[in-house]
């Protein structure tokens, strides 16, 4: 998370239009919604209605749009036609999912786009879409049980239009009498934002909001549980909010949160015997097979580990390849690069 000296850093960069920093950060504007670059010409922002995002990405899951003033998603002074008019279209419809059809009516070539936005901001145009969708979403978790109203719907053309992408997201609530009730949140990372699902007993998924298939993992979640997951803080969010603090600032690396596993039982004996790694270590998929007595399952291991639903606190970051290599990581392979080193640096300082 982003110390108050860093913030203020920032801040005074920005009321100077410092080109040192561009690229170094973005501020989103809570008042009006948009995200700059450090050197936008606009009135400047006070202090306390500024977030500040290390990426464009961060500042999209947020749910701030980019300015057309200093267009953020663009390198200074070079505006690209192709990205401005799929970034103007978006904004015309930010819930949209883009379909091959969409591109060819705008007579804009898909691989093309494709290609422009990840070789400029480090993401393709698809997953430009989805963080723009998932940043309006989220904004009502992170507010918690307040009423969406006008001013949340910015890129809509009615506030039930942001009603209807959250519920699509969250799914509607079951119809048989007293379903369980889950609360999602929204928790600040040193690597991005993350959704906590949890009631008052224990936590049910904990994910980077940017993990590619989180709307279908809510979903099955709610599915398999029958249950309503709403906006809202539970004392499990809160204890798992702290202890992911705790584990980012290098304090602990224990968790005590309580955990509900949902899934098979071969599933459930992997992700214990994935708590049981200890930390600043890695074994393979093979070791974790050969660990539950299952020497020639190790795919089966892989599988298990790709769908762990609680990031971080069931390390599945800790299992790599046969041949040493990360393998994958469902909150990308640079965040399981960053969480390897991070545990391994501070185990390091408390050996010696």
């Amino acid at each position: 998370m982003m110390s108050t000296q860093t913030k203020q850093l920032y801040y005074q960069a920005l009321l100077e239009k410092n080109s040192e920093y561009e690229g170094l950060f973005y501020v989103g504007v809570k008042t009006t919604g948009i995200f700059c670059r450090p050197t936008c010409p606009a009135r400047k922002p006070k202090f306390e209605n500024c977030e500040f995002f290390a990426t464009a990405k961060e500042a999209l899951l947020a749910s701030f749009r980019p300015c057309q003033r200093c267009t953020p998603l663009s390198p200074p002074n070079q505006v690209s036609p192709l990205i401005q008019t799929l970034v103007t279209e978006i904004e015309k419809n930010p819930e949209k999912r883009w379909r091959d059809a969409d591109f060819r009516e705008l007579g804009i070539d898909e691989s093309t786009a494709r290609r422009q936005f990840k070789k400029r901001f480090g993401m393709t145009f698809v997953e430009y879409a989805r963080s723009r969708r998932m940043g309006l979403a989220m904004k009502h978790i992170r507010n918690g049980d307040a009423i969406i109203d006008a001013q949340l719907s910015a890129g809509y053309e009615s506030s039930s239009g942001f009603r209807d992408a959250f519920s699509r997201f969250m799914g509607a609530a079951p119809t048989r009498a007293n379903p369980l009730i889950l609360k999602a949140a929204w928790l600040d990372t040193k690597l991005g934002p993350m959704l906590a699902i949890a009631d008052d007993e224990g936590l049910y998924l904990l994910e980077f909001v940017d993990r590619r298939g989180l709307e279908n993992e809510v979903k099955r979640l709610r599915q398999r549980l029958k249950a309503a997951i709403v906006p809202g803080l539970t004392n499990i969010t809160s204890m798992i909010e702290n202890e992911l603090k705790d584990y980012f600032n290098g304090l602990s690396f224990q968790f005590n949160t309580p955990l509900h596993f949902l899934g098979s039982d071969f599933q459930k004996q992997v992700w214990h015997e994935l708590l049981a790694i200890p930390v600043g270590t890695t074994l393979s998929y093979s070791d974790i097979a050969r660990k539950i007595n299952r020497p020639t399952a190790y795919r089966a291991v892989a599988n298990a580990n790709g769908a762990n639903q609680l990031a971080i606190v069931i390390p599945c970051h800790r299992v790599i390849t046969a041949t040493n290599e990360l393998g994958g990581y469902g909150g990308g392979v640079s965040r399981k690069k960053w969480l390897l080193e991070h545990e391994k640096t501070f185990t390091k300082l408390l050996i010696y």
